[in-house]
């Protein structure tokens, strides 16, 4: 499965964001999603685009250890790069590859060293490819919306608050399956850090929310998609966007096609002026809705 992750740099008062498309997962991370994986993912990232080769995650690293720069690179990048760029980026690339998350370097560190060879301007990717500039597609038709879908449109932080506490956990249903060896004390704690966690969600008390959510969260034995989108809301109302687009994606890779994970993203979206990838976001949560009424009224 292809997972998807945008990841947020804040330098110098500017965002930077970096798709990343993943299909392995980090050696030393299964089946969760941490900061030192998103860098080893952004690792093999860079090693596909230098080589010009889809690498297997796991043999990337070897690919670049000990070659010559120019035999790595793609052969259509000739003349398009200076050796002394391409060695800074597939040093960074070897970094971000290591075995060991702490040999790794921080999100920091990327923005650090990438910001300063990006000194083209932006140009629209038609010219970068060459071809002739494509028609613009019309728009994508608006699907009615739910009152969640109406919320988020609006950017009504205090409805959306409303419809998650009146859904409690419904949608997590199915997302944890655990033994009874699993009920240990430190599944108890951690329900508990996550009652405490919603009696302070529902008193809109959201700073210490996000602190009992964090602590459910971090554990990691269960994972919640409804605590991500309410942590994520506590976040949008801390403005702390960037934190909220972040969550909301967590939801999503926990329940892939769960509506709210989209309303979110939307919310988030809109919050850091991505005005178009909102309304993209917005619609696509109103056509996983009807595709969930669908499937309701056919059984």
């Amino acid at each position: 499965m292809v997972t998807s992750f945008v990841v947020w740099f804040i330098s110098g008062g500017y965002h930077h964001k970096i798709l990343i498309l993943s299909s392995s997962a980090c050696p030393t991370v299964l089946g969760r999603v941490t900061p030192e994986s998103v860098i080893y993912s952004f690792g093999t990232v860079l090693v596909d685009l230098l080589s010009g080769k889809h690498i297997p995650p796991s043999h990337a690293l070897d690919m670049i250890r000990g070659k010559n720069i120019v035999l790595l690179m793609d052969s259509h990048l000739e003349g398009k790069f200076s050796m002394e760029e391409a060695t800074v980026v597939v040093g960074l690339a070897s970094q971000c590859l290591q075995y060991e998350p702490r040999e790794r370097p921080s999100m920091k560190d990327l923005v650090a060293t990438l910001a300063p060879l990006h000194t083209k301007p932006d140009v629209p990717s038609y010219v970068m490819l060459g071809i002739s500039k494509y028609e613009e597609a019309p728009p994508t038709p608006q699907r009615p919306l739910s009152p969640m879908g109406e919320a988020c449109s609006r950017l009504d932080l205090t409805a959306i608050h409303q419809i998650l506490v009146m859904n409690h956990y419904k949608d997590d249903e199915g997302t944890n399956e655990l033994s009874f060896q699993e009920w240990t004390q430190q599944m108890r704690d951690m329900l508990e850090a996550r009652k405490r966690g919603d009696y302070a969600f529902r008193d809109k008390d959201f700073k210490t929310a996000i602190d009992c959510y964090s602590q459910f969260i971090d554990v990691g034995t269960m994972v919640s998609p409804t605590v991500f989108a309410r942590r994520s809301l506590c976040y949008l109302f801390c403005d702390q966007p960037d934190a909220a687009l972040a969550d909301a994606m967590q939801a999503q890779i926990v329940n892939p096609e769960w509506p709210t994970a989209f309303y979110m993203q939307s919310v988030a979206l809109a919050k850091l002026d991505m005005h178009k990838d909102a309304a993209d976001m917005l619609n696509e949560a109103a056509g996983l809705e009807e595709k969930k009424q669908r499937v309701v009224k056919g059984s």
